[in-house]
């Protein structure tokens, strides 16, 4: 997939985040980059979290959310598999931008999870 295509990809993929959170998400940049800086990594949320801040705080830099590319297209089986990584390290890296440690994360991916694994069942 080009560039443009993934960061159209992404971009798609923004609505994973519900639009009452999506309305929260202030001085914050989303990037796509080809390569992590370190194996392992599908995305890195960079800034100080939602409930760390302060209304004293000084004007900042943006926080920045990467989504690495390579990492995504190595794993993904095809497009849907693809976009389906996509969406999990969208909404895993928001969460951290909400105050989340990654231990937090990773039990609420699991919930939401088995919640959908439980809906779709039900169709």
């Amino acid at each position: 997939m080009s560039p443009t295509e993934f960061d159209r990809l992404v971009e798609e993929c923004m609505n994973v985040v519900p639009a009452r959170f999506r309305r929260l998400l202030r001085n914050v940049a989303i990037v796509v980059e080809p390569e992590p800086p370190r194996p392992g990594l599908l995305g890195l949320y960079e800034g100080r979290p939602l409930t760390q801040r302060s209304v004293s705080d000084p004007v900042r830099m943006p926080d920045r959310i990467t989504i690495f590319q390579g990492p995504h297209e190595r794993l993904a089986r095809d497009e849907e598999d693809l976009r389906r990584l996509v969406r999990e390290t969208i909404w895993h890296e928001v969460a951290h931008y909400f105050g989340m440690d990654e231990r937090q994360v990773l039990r609420a991916e699991s919930r939401r999870r088995r919640l959908l694994d439980r809906l779709r069942r039900r169709r």
